[in-house]
């Protein structure tokens, strides 16, 4: 009985409310979203977080409506009737991420609404044990329309933290810290916030984006507390597609997301995989995460030079990386060797060659060569068929530069002609995630982060990373595969001021399904044959995720497992002073014994330190780090 949903209809005599309310609560009994009406038609829905018995008020308002072409769907709205709820109960695996046994399981209800011209809308509601999702539907069975505004919005009032990244079409910017709504911007995707009380964590973002839709940002222009669905700017993409959506009925939006409960619980969380599409891909077996190395990092024109490409190849080679990518300026190369040569050559010693595209087109100013194979189906087909024979296991499409529904309808276009050809995918200049990456499993990665590239665009990153890089786990990584192309010890052309010991760390906080391993490689063969032996063990695809610690902008602390094995990051931001972290190892199982290594600073910056002990799930264990440092560990059970 404990899974029954909870449902309750009744009317509210309040002259407050003026209307009927409904809820439905969460498997848990954790979480219960309510729906509730104006005066003049208009329905909204709350969130509540039940911590230790007593309500929290997770979200206050959430504001609902669309506007289609032909009529408004957002005031006025006459409550037909609620659906039976039903529960949502679904196993599946998911080859990369941050969980490889995924559960989705949640209470869902649609209530059923008519627009004085008697035109249909529903509302599609779940609430999940880790939050609540809902979207919008037609059923009528036919008809095409433009949909001119979405109204939803979330009503976040003053003393609320939050984390909010500046919206543009890359979604490279940073994450600010802040308490009230003064600052009016377009702010991107995902958005981290915490409740006055400091009782509940809530992260917003949307999942289930398909061809039927555009992307959608956050905008507080009109209320500053009031954060608005947005569409796409004209300019975006250089002018080119439709802002608003055309939608044939019937038709379902995209889920609204939102995330609740602890940190751990936004942290572990895949709920915007479990809301998207099964996967449309039935043989998966050559769809292989691994970690890559990248030579665009500590040379901007590496992929130029044969000698080059090959050295990054021996490094991968070297590591145990099974990948190594050929970046811009491929159909240029010389210093020795041409494509054909690289390729050869990288073959040779056991390597799987990548390969870069521009995605082409009116959308971008880049000109950058090869451009527009990817553009058409035709040219994608000719394109993967060469690749294909030319033994390239994965393109990295670059600079998409907008979200609007023409451009979501091309991504998903190259998605499914590379399948075709089992082809990897890796999408660059981007997105953050949709949940995609359940759908077509092999969408390895997306970049959509202020990523180590920075380090060679200006200053900036010098002195932000150390606070950026503990935010990034509780915020962006928290939706999706995040290439920051990671784990660089020496300098490009702005210089770190993070520790050793902070950058091995990364390798484990920062999931990505191909993981670009940025710096040269010396830079990895003058480490310590503690810290290079960790490089080639740690995985990139996990089968377990666990927050130990952290708050973002001061610190995080990690566990991730593959098999049986654990592994630990951790760092912190402060700038002054040592820090000393004491580590818990009461997520390992009941009498199990772990060899453990622990990679630490050492005494600087540029030095690591290493300990061997014994550990078990009663083990605690003290970590020294350096400003801005950090460390990494591995646990390996003792037969």
């Amino acid at each position: 009985m404990k899974w029954l949903p909870f449902l309750t209809l009744f009317l509210v005599l309040s002259l407050g409310l003026h209307g009927q309310k409904i809820g439905i609560k969460s498997p848990n009994n954790k979480l219960e979203a309510s729906l509730g009406s104006s005066g003049s038609g208009a329905w909204y829905l709350t969130v509540n977080y039940f911590n230790e018995h007593r309500p929290v008020v997770a979200i206050p308002k959430i504001e609902l409506g669309l506007s289609r072409s032909d009529q408004d769907f957002s005031t006025e709205l006459k409550f037909l009737n609620a659906g039976k709820p039903r529960f949502v109960n679904e196993q599946y695996t998911a080859i990369h991420g941050k969980r490889s046994h995924c559960s989705n399981q949640a209470n869902e209800l649609t209530v059923f609404f008519e627009n004085p011209s008697k035109a249909k809308m529903n509302l599609i509601i779940r609430a999940y044990n880790d939050g609540v999702v809902f979207r919008y539907e037609f059923p009528e069975k036919e008809g095409t329309f433009v949909v001119k505004d979405e109204f939803t919005s979330y009503t976040i009032p003053d003393s609320t933290m939050r984390w909010l990244t500046r919206f543009n079409p890359a979604n490279e910017g940073l994450y600010s810290t802040q308490q009230d709504g003064n600052e009016q911007k377009d702010w991107g995707y995902p958005a981290l916030f915490n409740t006055p009380d400091k009782a509940c964590w809530f992260l917003i973002h949307e999942a289930g984006l398909n061809r039927t839709y555009c992307g959608t940002k956050l905008s507080n222009y009109g209320e500053k507390n009031n954060y608005k669905l947005t569409f796409p700017d004209q300019w975006n993409g250089r002018g080119t597609g439709e802002t608003q959506p055309t939608v044939t009925l019937p038709w379902k939006s995209p889920w609204r997301v939102i995330m609740v409960g602890s940190l751990a619980t936004i942290v572990e969380s895949t709920l915007v995989d479990d809301v998207s599409e099964p996967s449309v891909i039935a043989k998966t077996d050559w769809i292989r995460p691994g970690k890559v190395s990248w030579n665009y990092w500590s040379d901007n024109h590496g992929t130029r030079s044969y000698k080059t490409v090959c050295a990054f190849a021996d490094l991968a080679a070297t590591m145990g990386w099974p990948y190594t990518l050929l970046d811009w300026e491929w159909d240029s190369m010389g210093d020795g060797g041409q494509l054909a040569d690289a390729l050869d050559y990288i073959h040779s010693i056991g390597v799987k060659p990548l390969i870069w595209y521009n995605s082409g087109g009116d959308h971008t100013w880049v000109n950058a060569t090869p451009k527009d194979r990817m553009l058409t189906h035709k040219n994608r087909m000719e394109e993967f068929a060469r690749l294909k024979k030319m033994g390239i296991y994965g393109v990295k499409v670059d600079f998409f530069e907008s979200e609007k529904q023409d451009m979501i309808n091309y991504y998903i276009d190259i998605l499914e002609d590379a399948a075709r050809f089992e082809i990897m995918v890796y999408f660059h200049g981007c997105l953050v995630p949709r949940g995609w990456a359940r759908t077509y499993p092999h969408l390895m990665t997306y970049e959509g982060v202020r990523g180590a590239e920075w380090y060679n665009n200006g200053p900036e990153l010098t002195t932000t990373a150390p606070g950026h890089n503990t935010i990034l786990p509780f915020t962006r990584n928290v939706v999706g595969g995040m290439d920051y192309t990671p784990v660089t010890f020496t300098n490009s052309q702005h210089p770190h001021i993070t520790s050793y010991g902070h950058e091995l760390a990364l390798s484990v906080l920062f999931e990505s399904g191909m993981q670009h391993m940025a710096d040269r490689p010396e830079g990895y063969y003058m480490l310590p044959d503690a810290a290079k032996n960790f490089l080639r063990e740690v995985p990139n695809a996990w089968d377990d995720t666990r927050l130990m610690d952290g708050y973002p902008g001061k610190e995080v602390v990690m566990a991730r497992r593959k098999g049986d094995n654990w592994y630990i990051g951790g760092i912190h931001a402060e700038a002054r002073g040592n820090k000393s972290k004491t580590l818990k190892f009461n997520f390992l199982p009941e009498g199990q014994k772990y060899r453990l290594t622990l990679i630490a600073d050492g005494n600087y910056d540029t030095a690591l330190s290493t300990r061997y002990l014994v550990v078990d799930k009663d083990s605690e264990l003290a970590v020294n780090m350096l400003r801005r440092g950090g460390f990494a560990a591995s646990l390996q059970p003792i037969d």
